[in-house]
């Protein structure tokens, strides 16, 4: 394999093979490129229960470590796969006009594909399944205009959380597939954030999100996790154990909450 020679993904299996975690982090390391063709995002409309185990007893993330960090982001793939997966069947979505749930739609695909990477690259590091309250996301998909709030809410909190995570990654490789997914959830955010602005074209990247610098928000893992647990969505006992290095640690600029 070079650079020259893209890694092609056919079928949502290939995801859950060992050999295509291997190559997958090796493309990236070499700058190759890797193609999904539509036969995995068709896969992705798949909404069959897991059997696998689901998080019963507390469950502390150990964030010292880039595996903890790596998880750290899975759980929050887990809650955005989820959101979106019950999405696509709500009220709600049934409100939206029928590019603004194509676009629902390509975030739920996109969002299944990052868990499932992730699942993937933890191996048995991996933390189990989250529950997640069936309530509390019907509530958040029950209407149109609170669809498009909660989407824009997780979008915004999942880039400052990449953003605030990042610096204490120690592997290259894991830190290049970190800045690549969270290049994708701040398209997704920009994409709800002008759906929700109409005609206007002003919230996309607005100042409430984007400083004067042109830098976006960060929050730390305590701060995202908090706010995940504030909403009452996640009903498995999910806290941190160990944080991250703490001469890393840098103020917050947190994700604001959508109006």
């Amino acid at each position: 394999m070079d650079e020259h020679s893209p890694l092609v993904i056919a079928t949502g299996d290939q995801l859950l093979l060992a050999r295509t975690r291997r190559s997958f982090l090796k493309t990236l390391g070499i700058g190759g490129s890797i193609v999904f063709l539509p036969s995995v995002f068709a896969a992705c409309h798949d909404k069959k229960t897991t059997t696998e185990p689901i998080v019963t007893t507390p469950y502390k993330l150990d964030l010292s470590t880039d595996i903890g960090i790596l998880n750290y982001a899975y759980a929050l793939e887990q809650l955005e796969a989820a959101f979106y997966t019950s999405a696509i069947s709500s009220p709600g979505y049934a409100g939206l006009s029928v590019n603004e749930q194509e676009v629902i739609s390509d975030l739920q695909k996109h969002e299944v594909i990052h868990r499932e990477f992730f699942k993937q690259v933890l191996g048995s590091s991996a933390i189990p399944i989250i529950a997640f309250n069936a309530t509390t996301v019907a509530s958040m998909t029950a209407t149109r205009d609170v669809l498009l709030k909660t989407s824009q809410l997780l979008e915004d909190t999942g880039v400052s959380a990449y953003n605030g995570a990042g610096k204490y990654l120690t592997s290259a490789a894991y830190l290049l597939v970190a800045g690549k997914i969270v290049s994708v959830e701040a398209r997704h955010a920009a994409a709800i954030r002008d759906i929700r602005d109409g005609a206007n074209g002003r919230l996309f990247a607005g100042d409430d999100v984007v400083n004067a610098s042109g830098l976006d928000v960060k929050a730390e893992p305590d701060t995202v996790l908090a706010s995940v647990v504030s909403l009452n969505v996640v009903t498995s006992a999910l806290s941190i154990g160990t944080l991250p290095s703490q001469s890393k640690r840098t103020a917050d600029q947190t994700a604001p909450t959508p109006a």
